[in-house]
């Protein structure tokens, strides 16, 4: 069923359900037994690459997960939410056969993300450098981030998380956490035009501050627009519209509650603070991002696809410039949890399922009789 949310008045919603006919696509199983598959990335040669958070790196290669996992990868805290996170090929990979990764390091109560770059030959990973560590050290193994994307300009930006228990360190300038940062994926520095270079009371890494738990980045070359969605608490799953410098106000200004029930924040706007381009009130959990222009599927061209993690579907967002017109509920028949969502050098949306059998599903259309 398609479930469309038609945006009426600011935040308020009109639903009416439309019947999906089946024959508008088809799920095929390209790999299975993948242990909490997290990221997906497609390589030039047609090789896929699956990260699983127990710490392993995949490739699908000819249609076929390859055995043996790529070696060379360094070691990952696996606990809770920590793991091998986001896979990332350097953007001119056929030049520069460079793979970008994130990861949680550390141990129980001291841990973090780290973003890590090594040189992929043949299964196994070389020349491997740590690019970036946020600082500081969190006391729970939640709330990573761990996207990324690259600009235009060629810079990479880095979602990261709260960790949880440090939520009040999202306002602050002079800590990673709950931050986009911006880095140059040579050095791991701050390239010299990010927005608080120079402050004696900031990192210069920090792009943008006031997140939760970053888990959806895509820059969008033809629009020149940066999309990202984070974590709420009960509610207050946000999508916004990444500037430099601005601050997108956790927790002083959300639409969630505690876990407990308990307030947050009396405010869901604040001045000086950049109101979410949509959220989710209960809570869908956004877990990977699409934004789609390829050809199979012209119907969907140029629409954003967040996975649900709690609903166990994907959500494809009809975009006016910068609002969300509507919202359609696609293929809640895979019932499993749904980490991350892709689109394809064929044209096709690729799925990866979050479970200890995790599969990569792919999304086409079907054969005709």
């Amino acid at each position: 069923m398609t479930l469309r949310l038609i945006m009426a008045l600011p935040l308020a919603l009109i639903l009416f359900a439309a019947p999906l006919k089946a024959a508008d696509y088809r799920i095929d199983t390209i790999a299975s037994g993948l242990e909490h598959p997290w990221s997906l990335a497609f390589l030039p040669d047609g090789r896929m690459l699956v990260t699983e958070r127990a710490g392993r790196l995949r490739v699908i290669e000819d249609g076929e997960l390859v055995e043996a996992p790529v070696e060379g990868v360094p070691d990952s805290f696996v606990r809770s939410q920590g793991g091998l996170l986001e896979v990332l090929p350097h953007p001119e990979f056929e030049q520069h056969p460079y793979l970008f990764l994130t990861q949680a390091v550390g141990e129980a109560r001291a841990n973090t993300t780290r973003l890590i770059r090594g040189r992929l030959d043949g299964n196994t990973l070389t020349e491997v450098n740590i690019l970036f560590e946020a600082t500081p050290d969190r006391t729970r193994p939640v709330h990573y981030g761990g996207r990324m994307t690259f600009l235009d300009d060629g810079t990479l930006v880095l979602g990261l998380g709260d960790g949880f228990d440090h939520r009040e360190d999202a306002q602050r300038l002079d800590s990673h956490t709950g931050t986009i940062v911006r880095l140059d994926p040579e050095s791991g520095r701050a390239p010299a035009d990010n927005p608080f270079v120079g402050r004696d009371d900031a990192l210069p890494e920090i792009y943008s501050y006031g997140h939760r738990n970053v888990q959806g980045l895509v820059w969008d070359a033809q629009t020149g627009i940066l999309w990202s969605h984070e974590h709420g608490p009960r509610g207050g799953d946000e999508l916004n519209i990444i500037q430099p410098g601005a601050n997108y106000g956790w927790p002083a200004a959300t639409h969630g509650v505690d876990y407990s029930g308990a307030i947050i924040t009396p405010h869901t706007s604040l001045p000086g603070m950049e109101d979410p381009i949509h959220h989710w009130t209960p809570a869908i959990a956004p877990a990977g991002m699409a934004l789609y222009r390829g050809d199979l599927f012209p119907e969907w061209q140029g629409s954003l696809f967040i996975t649900s993690l709690v609903q166990r579907h994907v959500r494809r967002l009809t975009l006016d410039g910068t609002r969300v017109v509507d919202e359609e509920i696609l293929f809640d028949e895979v019932d499993e949890r749904i980490r991350d969502v892709r689109t394809g050098p064929d044209g096709a949306l690729y799925l990866l399922t979050d479970k200890a059998d995790g599969r990569v599903l792919r999304v086409d259309m079907p054969t005709v009789p």
